[in-house]
């Protein structure tokens, strides 16, 4: 992720088509996407090279072909390090929207006050699982005519950075580096499921796509999202950004159990999920 440098429930209206007149009802289920991490959390942690990783893959291929998207995986290498991004598609029209998450779980909770457990996987509850889970509820809400084109980007090889052998945000800069074409947007989630969620604007990202998301929220009445800088994240935005892509991190990174043995499905609340899943929702739908 992350190398950090310092520095309610409501009904969403979707117009269809372009001057159509016809509009569709959602609503970003907070449980549901609660349900997906607890999912995920069965499987084990989704460390690279390990059943888990394979199973969660399956997964969520099969969760996206089943809500009716188009889906695929991108496969990329890096050393020795082989990625597996999965790519879901839908809609079509003059806007390009990505929305992203990692689903892999870090090698070592290094940052765990115990020592003993800093050589166990992280879970990966909110760091990993939370933006999976927003993403496969998104998958199930969003009107099947969408009038723009929508990828769901599922990035692989994201976490290991600063252990032996391996950097960060591989995934994304395998992705952006396969890329034909220009996305309109890139958002990315992660770590936005903690019970506790506070997201500040991150420093890098596009002030004009933090401006849209962050009024979205407050019109919403999301007090989660707050309209200040806090960070600046070496995160999956950031091969996006470097390409000349308008690209966003939302992330809420003072979440204590960073990167450690304790981030659990305990700590994961289903409201902060639909904090963002609704926030989502309806900036989509305005975009």
């Amino acid at each position: 992720m992350k190398n950090m440098k310092i520095l309610a429930a409501a009904i969403v209206i979707f117009a269809g088509a372009a001057g159509a007149g016809c509009a569709q009802a959602a609503h970003f289920d907070g449980k549901r996407a609660l349900a997906d991490v607890k999912a995920q959390m069965d499987m084990g942690p989704r460390i690279m090279n390990s059943p888990a990783h394979v199973k969660v893959v399956d997964w969520i291929l099969a969760s996206l072909k089943s809500a009716g998207w188009t889906a695929e995986i991108r496969e990329a290498t890096k050393g020795d390090v082989k990625i597996r991004n999965i790519v879901g598609r839908r809609g079509q029209g003059g806007s390009w929207i990505i929305l992203g998450a990692h689903y892999d779980s870090r090698l070592l909770a290094d940052q765990d006050r115990d020592p003993v457990k800093r050589t166990l996987p992280v879970p990966g509850a909110n760091d990993g699982a939370s933006g999976v889970a927003v993403l496969l509820e998104l998958a199930r809400t969003l009107p099947k005519d969408l009038n723009k084109r929508v990828e769901l980007l599922f990035i692989d090889a994201e976490d290991n950075g600063d252990i032996p052998g391996w950097e960060w945000i591989m995934g994304s800069e395998a992705f952006a580096a396969q890329l034909k074409g220009k996305p309109d947007a890139v958002v990315i989630v992660d770590m936005i499921g903690d019970a506790d969620l506070n997201i500040y604007r991150e420093g890098y990202s596009n002030r004009t796509l933090t401006d849209e998301i962050w009024q979205t929220a407050a019109r919403l009445k999301f007090p989660q999202f707050i309209n200040e800088p806090k960070y600046q994240m070496e995160d999956d935005h950031i091969p996006f950004l470097e390409r000349g892509i308008a690209a966003v991190d939302i992330i809420d990174f003072d979440y204590p159990y960073w990167h450690t043995a304790a981030d659990t499905l305990d700590k994961v609340s289903a409201e902060s999920l639909r904090a963002v899943g609704e926030t989502l929702l309806v900036w989509l739908a305005e975009k």
